[in-house]
């Protein structure tokens, strides 16, 4: 899960989709493409979010995706165009970018859209992210449970 300074969105989507896998069988994390909030935790705001349905994404640490990750993932969703491109920056090969897609297009195939960032917004931002990532993250666990 990857977006800007990973503590909105991506760990808000790692922790979603974490709580619908077993982690025996796999591995979610996140990251941003900026170097802004490495080390630090989610958004106060993301935490809220997150516990109010029953997540605790508070013990997360950012950190920025780094070409190694297409080696240690078998798929790189991102939550906009901005972090796709710069995703795609990285990429080694065609085989890198087959990996990278945009998290809404489990929902909304083929459309592109951007999850909104909601850090310069209000609380209810983050509820709104968390409802968009909810819908997608119930289609890529229900896609793999069935591997």
């Amino acid at each position: 899960m990857v977006c800007l300074g990973n503590i909105c969105r991506s760990p808000l989507a790692e922790g979603i989709l974490k709580s619908k896998l077993p982690s025996e069988d796999f591995t979610v994390d996140s990251a941003g493409t900026a170097s802004y909030h490495i080390g630090s935790a989610p958004d106060r705001r993301s935490i809220a979010v997150a516990k109010k349905h029953g997540l605790n994404i508070s013990k997360l640490k950012g950190r920025q995706f780094v070409a190694s990750d297409f080696d240690r993932f078998d798929y790189i969703y991102v939550m906009d165009a901005s972090n796709n491109q710069n995703v795609l920056d990285l990429a080694r090969n065609d085989d890198d970018r087959s990996k990278v897609k945009f998290i809404l297009n489990e929902v909304y195939p083929n459309e592109n859209f951007d999850v909104p960032d909601p850090y310069y917004g209000g609380d209810d931002g983050f509820q709104n992210v968390y409802n968009i990532l909810e819908e997608a993250c119930t289609k890529i666990a229900n896609d793999l449970n069935k591997h």
